[in-house]
């Protein structure tokens, strides 16, 4: 008897905290609480777009050949290390403060304390989160953009001008075309939408790397006269799927955090929601490649099921958060599919885009811009195209006046022999891997 009215007592308890808790999780939360979750996410998903640099210097490290792996290295963290430095200098205000239209007012990033002289908490009407996490968010965007030039142009140029283009990409570029429509400039008032950057950032990182590309050329020996190509494969799959893995899991955080607050149960619901829907797109992108790749060749191309997960992660990217599960999964089935057919006819066009960046973050990006309309009622086909034609042209024209500019000055390539030797030896003066012998490198 003692027994069961201690059980009674302990589950009657229960019960009555089980009350207070669901009325406690459903009543709205205090301004500070807000803050503190909104800034969180911010830095969270930050740091998982942060460890997308990881995912695209080991995915590049695998597509390069073994005489190009520790240039390819150096480039991705010494673009991520850039665009931090160029973006808290001049990009952000540039993009955010005072936009009027076409640009906002450049000069430092800084921001008001949140906290009264006493040290106590005042809030943020304006925002609702650190401003410090907001920058940080940002920040790891833009190297996103410039990893993409990176991957495209491997093998074939010297780190002084690629490194000299990432200073213009993050400190002016990608700022001024991101403040036309995340800064509220012209953009956005034509209806142009855009989540997470399927074009802000993706394809502006595309239209720069293709730019670059055709002005620098192909790597000696891959294209023959009689328009036939030499395949050049990549020297390590492994650290390719790795780097692949990784940007998977660092989407999470870019499409995720673009939810831009986790202040409220709404918000985590869209946030899981993204997450799902991002997950359901990248998985659609492989199977396309999978089955597409089969059908075509006779045999399953792994690069090209890497680039078919990354292919439905940029087409999701525009929008994940408003479609259905089974729309997720139609745009990444053809974000993966058009990689499949972007990839050969580049090589037929003689452009030479090592990692096949171009296809994945242009060809791709521009699919899922137009996909919006789909799902999102406010979105026109009138509105995206505008964003994708708008940030095209700005993006192809100073794009090229820059590395035709950078060619005038530096020159692009290196020498024939260095580019033969490889770049690992002639421009950072050692190996990835010495233990295999400087005999087996090839052209």
């Amino acid at each position: 008897m003692k027994k069961f009215m201690s059980f009674s007592l302990l589950a009657l308890a229960a019960s009555i905290a089980t009350v207070g808790f669901t009325k406690s999780a459903s009543a709205d939360v205090s301004i500070e609480t807000a803050f503190i979750f909104n800034t969180f996410s911010f830095a969270f998903h930050g740091a998982l777009v942060m460890w997308m640099a990881a995912g695209f210097a080991m995915l590049e490290a695998g597509l390069v050949r073994t005489k190009n792996t520790t240039m390819q290295l150096t480039k991705n963290i010494a673009l991520y290390s850039i665009a931090g430095l160029m973006y808290w200098v001049i990009g952000y205000n540039l993009m955010y403060a005072d936009v009027s239209g076409f640009f906002g007012t450049p000069g430092p990033w800084s921001a008001a304390d949140p906290f009264d002289a006493e040290g106590m908490f005042i809030g943020d009407d304006a925002a609702g989160y650190g401003a410090a996490s907001d920058w940080f968010f940002q920040m790891v965007f833009v190297a996103t953009a410039a990893s993409i030039v990176s991957g495209t142009m491997a093998e074939r140029i010297k780190l002084v001008p690629f490194l000299v283009f990432v200073v213009i990409l993050t400190g002016i570029l990608y700022p001024i075309q991101g403040s036309w429509s995340w800064g509220g400039g012209w953009l956005s008032e034509a209806g142009f939408l855009d989540f997470a950057g399927s074009t802000i950032v993706h394809s502006v990182g595309g239209w720069a790397a293709l730019t670059g590309a055709i002005i620098l050329g192909a790597r000696k020996g891959k294209y023959n006269a009689d328009g036939s190509i030499n395949p050049m494969p990549g020297s390590n799959l492994p650290l390719a799927a790795l780097g692949t893995f990784i940007l998977w899991m660092g989407w999470f955080g870019f499409n995720g955090g673009s939810q831009l607050a986790m202040g409220s149960a709404a918000d985590v619901v869209a946030i899981a929601t993204i997450y799902m829907n991002t997950n359901l797109a990248a998985a659609a992108g492989v199977v396309a490649a999978l089955i597409l790749t089969g059908v075509m060749y006779k045999k399953v191309d792994l690069t090209m099921l890497l680039n078919g997960a990354l292919g439905g992660l940029v087409a999701i990217t525009a929008e994940p958060l408003a479609p259905s599960p089974l729309l997720s999964i139609f745009i990444g089935a053809i974000g993966g599919a058009l990689v499949v057919f972007a990839v050969p006819l580049l090589d037929k066009l003689k452009i030479d885009d090592v990692v096949g960046a171009i296809s994945v973050h242009l060809v791709a990006g521009i699919w899922g811009t137009i996909a919006v309309v789909f799902s999102n009622a406010d979105a026109t086909i009138g509105g995206q195209l505008t964003g994708i034609v708008g940030v095209a042209v700005f993006m192809i024209i100073t794009s090229a006046i820059v590395w035709f500019v950078l060619k005038l000055i530096f020159g692009l390539r290196p020498s024939e022999e260095d580019e033969a030797l490889g770049l690992d030896r002639a421009e950072n003066g050692m190996e990835a891997y010495p233990e295999f012998g400087r005999g087996s490198q090839t052209i």
